[in-house]
């Protein structure tokens, strides 16, 4: 997924490390306004980690995730994707690992104003059984 590399500062005598990743192609949000942006990746991984803050899942999983998302977003063959597209492949991938991730990001994505919101999405998350309208 990415290539860790060691560096050294010659000025200094530090060193770090820096992780690089390929990127297949430069792609630009088109938010619902209109407004154009450049694709961050660092700001898809902030949110999507906002999502599962102290929940039981491996970093690395989280990391594999965030790759697929991007590598998908990179293949479907277009540089203007929708931040509605972006949205619901977060959520369909975020539904897969963990339900108080997926309905923490749906209440930002979604913009959720009232607990109403939340009752009314929890609700459609669960399976009807027999006797419930």
């Amino acid at each position: 997924m990415s290539i860790r590399r060691r560096r050294f500062c010659p000025a200094c005598g530090g060193r770090f490390t820096t992780y690089e990743r390929v990127q297949l192609r430069d792609l630009v949000v088109v938010k619902t306004n209109g407004k154009r942006e450049d694709f961050d990746r660092d700001k898809l991984e902030r949110s999507i980690r906002i999502s599962m803050q102290k929940r039981p899942i491996d970093p690395e999983r989280i990391d594999q995730m965030i790759s697929g998302i991007v590598r998908r977003l990179e293949s479907m063959g277009e540089t203007d994707i929708s931040s509605k597209k972006i949205g619901e492949i977060v959520m369909e991938a975020l539904a897969r690992i963990d339900t108080v991730a997926y309905v923490r990001f749906a209440s930002v994505y979604k913009n959720f104003q009232a607990a109403d919101d939340f009752e009314d999405f929890v609700h459609e998350l669960r399976p009807m059984t027999p006797g419930e309208d």
